[in-house]
């Protein structure tokens, strides 16, 4: 199984020893020269190669530099100096391949940050020429408005490449419709390993020599290329040789589409269009088991669906999870599983569903269908076509979700995308199953059913050499499963290192050598991702998981993963949804740059690295670290977005914890991480602090000596605090004697406190209003925020100790705690846990603290605040990063604003300020660029009296700094506008809120 198929056609590039030594310093110093002398933009720093060191694959290879061309102008210099000094190239568009397919040892030229243009669209011949690095959703979104898309559909469109589909000969959920990659490929621009540039097409390679060549090959291995090839539309193992062949038009093209970059440079693309599908219903049918489900679709082919997906129950299982959402009502069955969902879809009764078909049809076929899936417990037919959007989010989700098992265990990539012919589906599975649970493995099944391909990731132990070996054990028993059924070990992702290897087992020597033949013809000195396909690598080797050098222990108790910092970095397996240009949050700095150093996943690498110790080799003191984590805006959109919960924020300051530790911190972690001593202090005397901060003189100053970005204007601190506006007017009631059904504690942060009392005042007479009795607490303390994003974790952790003490009281009667700033809340109810993990109020206290608009949609679900002056107008919401990091998605405060009469609509992204990171010197221009996604251009477009609502001092403070006049209001302001002196009243005391 582990033999390398070396032919004389090929010569291989050397044994893993010789790969993984660095290459002779003056050898590496004349090609790193002559491509600096050629004008090209390549990286050869240590933390831009541990960006590139990995795919969304299993393993690690560390490139030895990086390029990023403009266009085939800069890639033909690029290609020819690594010819002449023997510098092996591979082409990388997303970066999402799961087979190792996009990364390499020599020259990796990234196409998709500069070489990604859609050239031209014909909407009346239906054709697009694009560059390599377009992604596929820009591609989708310029053909959208005639009527048109790419009909290939992979879940990772938001991110992928077209360039990395063709490597890969991609297919996504709707190919029963619109075919692979290669069924939508007209012709192909190409530079060839030896610098000819050419474009290859049905019936030529535009080369004579070349076509010459090939037809020669296709005709002396016809017989095995029409027994062993093209079987089935999924079998996309190895080279493509059946388009060779004179019945089907010697198509070139369409034989270089799933070759993984290993035999050409591809520089542009013609490709078909096909018309976009009208009126879908979703037919979502439920079945006790995957292997049920896999038997009906035989059943269900004959009505032509354009879609038949599976999906497992522990999918939607981690994805409830990880979501903090319910599973949508339209997943009959859902209702039962693990209790995670809502209950009360017709057919969810009874022995919870296993796992779905989604199967999408048109109207009129969708009833004769569900009539002949002979085994579904229940099935519903989804017409909204939100909620049809809500289940494929679920299953587009399923690669990231899969990564981890519900119980936590770890799960890989490496042979989940095995696809066997449709009628045969069945049997592979419950052979795979039975085959897993003798090796004692787990995995979540989901996959493109219609077509027999299945996706499953499975929880191989990697870290140790026993379960590396057992890993390729089970690797070989599961490949000659899939052969024994008549499948394909790729479905759709391609082989790289992942599968290459396991091509011998799949096919004849004599089809082999057909395949080392044709790689020789285009590639002879195997220049272009060597040892894909042809002379491969085995598949066990190049692990990047089993190196871990662990440092000091965790100050975070990191309880999602067991308190492993190893374990949590390795969350990021690289399926790049960081790197998507719109929808969700995360990752805003990447949207600003456009750079992998600033996704999520690339700091995630470059962490990894760090633990691995050989590329990042100083350990928590290294600066490549510093500068990949520089612009992580710590909004948290990751935790949530991630599909497998990549937590950066937490990452970051846990490294900066480390970093600095018994060290001199930059300014701003001095100035702004203290902010809560700096405002306690101010309070006392807070017009002559607000004069010296906006003197002419002074205030740039300060700035320059507090790291503060000269750009910004130093916040103005309130001349009354919020206590003391509210100390003096209780009624007498201690939080011990209050009732948490009729009582509510109002824990005024620090922004509240001391730059925005009327917030406070504001919130008080609206929870009056909706009859609640308002405690306020003498002191509050603090959340400890400002520290924590500085990664000053041990004052953060005092700091909370004491906020907990204050807290008692409240804490021990049970009483819902309100704080005003969604960050403050997040803290309180994430970070509070994370540091004191062990303190027996803790977990009570982050249970009990609430937003505002949560509290209220959840305790006062009836309450109707009086007529706004703002009735019939309409609102700008935008929803602090951290509220949404935690699930919260505004529907509470557009609801609260409409029974207000104010119609309001939540504006999507991050403000870009980010508490710190906005108002840190550097920082200026991308949390601009960040504000200027969705934020911005939102409130210059609305009315002048639109109302824009934002609960998060930061949101609000980048607003009004960036838009001259604009006021912006926390809901409560609002809400409270309406009250006039029915908001009036009384809090409680602040002795009797205390002890």
């Amino acid at each position: 199984m582990r033999a390398r198929n070396t032919g004389p056609a090929v010569r291989y590039v050397g044994t893993v020893a010789e790969r993984s030594s660095d290459p002779r310093p003056a050898a590496e110093a004349r090609w790193r020269a002559a491509l600096d002398a050629a004008g090209l933009d390549v990286d050869f720093g240590r933390r831009r190669r541990a960006e590139y060191s990995a795919d969304a694959s299993n393993y690690r290879h560390v490139p030895r530099g990086v390029a990023f061309p403009r266009d085939a102008d800069e890639i033909v210099p690029a290609v020819r100096i690594c010819r002449e000094h023997g510098v092996p190239v591979t082409l990388r568009g997303g970066g999402t391949s799961v087979a190792g397919n996009a990364i390499g040892e020599g020259l990796v030229l990234d196409c998709s940050r500069y070489y990604n243009r859609v050239l031209a669209l014909d909407a009346e011949a239906r054709t697009a020429r694009v560059e390599p690095g377009v992604v596929l959703d820009v591609l989708q979104a310029a053909a959208a408005p005639h009527g048109l898309r790419f009909g290939p559909d992979p879940s990772t469109a938001s991110r992928c490449t077209i360039g990395g589909m063709i490597g890969n000969n991609a297919c996504g959920a709707r190919s029963l419709a619109f075919g692979t990659t290669a069924d939508n490929v007209l012709a192909l621009d190409l530079l060839l390993a030896d610098g000819t540039r050419t474009t290859a097409r049905r019936g030529t390679s535009g080369v004579a020599a070349l076509d010459e060549r090939l037809r020669a090959l296709a005709d002396r291995h016809a017989d095995a290329i029409r027994r062993e090839l093209g079987r089935f539309p999924r079998q996309v193992s190895g080279y493509a040789l059946q388009h060779l062949l004179p019945e089907n038009g010697f198509d070139v093209a369409r034989a270089l589409v799933g070759s993984e970059g290993t035999l050409a440079v591809v520089l542009g693309a013609e490709l078909r269009l096909r018309p976009v599908l009208r009126d879908r219903v979703l037919v979502v049918a439920a079945y006790p088991d995957m292997v049920a489900a896999a038997a009906d679709v035989p059943r269900a082919l004959p009505h032509e669906p354009s879609a038949i997906e599976g999906m497992g129950a522990e999918l939607v299982r981690v994805w409830a999870a990880r979501r903090n959402r319910p599973v949508p009502s339209a997943l009959p069955g859902a209702g039962v599983v693990g209790a995670v969902g809502v209950v009360g879809v017709a057919g969810a009764v009874g022995a919870p569903a296993g796992g779905w078909l989604f199967i999408e049809t048109t109207p009129d076929r969708a009833a004769p269908l569900v009539a002949d899936l002979e085994l579904a417990s229940a099935t519903r037919v989804v017409v909204s076509e939100a909620e049809q959007k809500a289940l494929w989010r679920i299953r587009e989700d399923g690669a990231g979700l899969a990564t981890r098992t519900p119980d936590g265990a770890e799960a890989w990539p490496g042979f989940e995308d095995a696809a066997v012919p449709p009628e045969r589906l069945a049997d592979y599975l419950r052979a795979f199953e039975a085959l897993m649970r003798r090796s004692g493995r787990h995995g979540t099944v989901f996959g493109h059913f219609g077509e027999g391909c299945l996706h499953v990731r499975v929880d191989h132990d990697l870290q140790t050499p026993e379960g590396r070996e057992r890993f390729a054990e089970f690797t070989a028993a599961a490949t000659a499963l899939v052969v024994e059924h008549g499948g394909s070990v790729s479905g759709e992702h391609g082989d790289g290192q992942a599968r290459s290897g396991l091509l011998a087992a799949m096919y004849s020597p004599e089809l082999l050598g057909a395949f080392e033949e044709f790689k020789a013809a285009f590639d002879p000195s195997a220049l272009l991702n060597p040892a894909v396909l042809v002379a491969p690598r085995a598949f066990d080797e190049d692990l990047r998981a089993p190196r871990v050098v662990q440092a000091a222990p965790p100050m975070l108790a990191l309880a999602a993963d067991q308190g492993d910092f190893g374990r949590a970095v390795r969350r990021c397996v690289g399926v790049g949804k960081c790197r998507s240009a719109a929808g969700g949050v995360m990752c805003p700095s990447f949207r600003a740059t456009g750079d992998e150093k600033d996704s999520t996943r690339g700091r995630a690498r470059v962490l990894q690295e760090m633990l691995d110790g050989r590329t990042v080799t100083q350990g928590r003191r290294a600066p490549e670290v510093l500068d990949a984590l520089d612009l992580c805006l710590g909004c948290k959109g990751c935790k949530t977005d991630c599909p497998v919960g990549v937590d950066m924020a937490a990452y970051k300051t846990e490294f900066l914890y480390q970093h600095y530790r018994g060290r001199v911190r930059p300014a701003v972690h001095y100035s702004l991480g203290w902010l809560p001593v700096w405002a306690r202090l101010a309070a006392y005397a807070p017009r002559i602090v607000n004069r010296v901060m906006a003197a002419a003189r002074l205030a740039p100053v300060l700035k320059r000596v507090g790291g503060i970005a000269a750009e910004r204007d130093l916040p103005r601190f309130a001349a009354r605090s919020f206590r003391r506006r509210v100390t003096g007017s209780g009624h007498g009631v201690r939080p011990a004697d209050a009732d948490p059904a009729t009582s509510v504690v109002l824990w005024a942060d620090t922004f509240t406190e001391n730059f925005t009392p009327d917030v406070g005042e504001a919130l008080v007479a609206v929870l009056r209003a909706a009859g609640f009795r308002v405690l306020v607490p003498p002191r509050t303390g603090c959340c400890g925020l400002t520290w924590i994003s500085t990664g000053q974790l041990g004052v953060a952790r005092r700091v909370l100790e004491r906020t907990l003490d204050l807290m008692r009281p409240a804490v021990e009667a049970g009483l819902p705690i309100v704080v005003p700033e969604p960050s403050c809340a997040a803290a309180l109810r994430e970070e509070l846990t994370e540091l004191l993990p062990t303190h027996p109020l803790a977990a009570r206290a982050a249970a009990l603290v609430t937003g505002p608009a949560e509290f209220l949609a959840a305790r006062a679900p009836e309450w109707k605040p009086p007529a706004s002056p703002w009735a019939r107008a309409k609102a700008l919401v935008q929803i602090h990063c951290h509220q949404y990091a935690g699930g919260h998605t505004g529907d509470a405060e557009v609801d609260l604003l409409a029974r207000a009469g104010i119609a309001a609509t939540v504006v999507s992204g991050c403000c870009g300020l980010a508490g710190d990171f906005g108002v840190t010197a550097g920082h200026y221009e991308v949390s601009m660029a960040v504000a200027e996604q969705n934020l911005l251009p939102a409130v210059r477009a609305s009315a002048s009296d639109t109302l824009v609502v934002a609960d998060g001092f930061s949101c609000r403070t980048q607003v009004e700094q960036a838009v001259v006049g604009r006021r912006v209001w926390h809901v409560a302001e609002v809400l409270a506008a309406g009250l006039g002196e029915a908001g009036s009243g009384e809090a409680g005391s602040g002795e009797a809120a205390g002890r």
